[in-house]
């Protein structure tokens, strides 16, 4: 039960008992309020949204006056947070998303920390991978969260992702972008000054002197792929490929497939790329 009715008879469970065994957000409602019926749309959102993590009790003003008054409201909405039998925050008036989440999050788990947690275990096994997809779901969950924007950024980063991590990076506020934001960006540069074996500088000098030689341009996209600079492979092949898409019996387009495959299903790039690959072929 993620939402309830509150009236005089089951006030002393769901205000006070139910307060000792998870947090209870207490939304002091009338029909005649129109900030009221603003708010509680977004609060039934987030009831739903964590999943039983709160309880959602509803207080009709009007109605209920005994506990309206006892509580000591004056002013509707109004929004209490109780906790071990006491209110321990909480706001009057209509607030925006960001503000309520903000309330939230002080008293519980947020819905991604979960998802962090188990991505922080994966990159230590050395799983880059699904930490990737982990921490991107967080990131998305989270609307982006400073924190966890960090963190799928430096996980990114660990997979050699640096045109990803960079790319999300910038969506950082300049205002958020502090130590740890600078750190990163120095990573990504040193990663890129010291990420290219002399495989690929060779193979890239090769192509530049004849850029229509499709033998070296795909040799060059397996070793960018084995490097993890997947996009970069990527558009070399569908070079390749929209001049020739059965370019040595197939093999770009093989290739073109492994290395989707090594990204991983879901994840945003290699989902862009299969729809490049589809708009080519078809």
């Amino acid at each position: 039960m993620n939402v309830i009715e509150i009236n005089q008879e089951n006030a002393q469970q769901y205000l006070i008992d139910e307060s000792f065994n998870r947090p209870v957000v207490v939304d002091f409602w009338a029909e005649w309020c129109a900030p009221c019926k603003q708010l509680m749309p977004l609060l039934e959102k987030l009831a739903d949204e964590y999943a039983g993590a709160f309880l959602l009790a509803k207080v009709n003003a009007d109605e209920q006056q005994g506990i309206s008054q006892q509580l000591g409201v004056r002013s509707l909405p109004t929004v209490m947070v109780f906790k071990d039998g006491q209110p321990v925050d909480g706001f009057a008036g209509a607030q925006p998303e960001t503000a309520v989440r903000e309330m939230l999050q002080k008293h519980l788990p947020s819905p991604w920390d979960a998802k962090i947690a188990e991505a922080t275990e994966l990159l230590d096994q050395g799983n880059t991978a699904e930490a990737v997809a982990l921490l991107r779901a967080a990131w998305e969950e989270s609307s982006k969260l400073l924190e966890v924007t960090l963190a799928y950024a430096g996980a990114l980063v660990e997979a050699n992702r640096l045109d990803d991590a960079e790319d999300v990076l910038n969506e950082v506020r300049l205002v958020d972008r502090e130590a740890v934001h600078e750190q990163l960006m120095a990573q990504i540069e040193l990663k890129r000054e010291a990420g290219k074996s002399p495989e690929i500088e060779a193979l890239e000098r090769d192509l530049a002197a004849d850029e229509g030689n499709h033998e070296v341009r795909v040799k060059l996209a397996i070793q960018l792929s084995t490097s993890s600079h997947f996009k970069d492979a990527l558009e070399h092949l569908l070079v390749v490929l929209r001049a020739d898409r059965d370019w040595n019996n197939g093999e770009a387009k093989r290739v073109y497939l492994d290395t989707i495959a090594t990204i991983g299903k879901g994840d945003p790039l290699a989902a862009e790329y299969q729809r490049k690959l589809f708009s080519l072929l078809y």
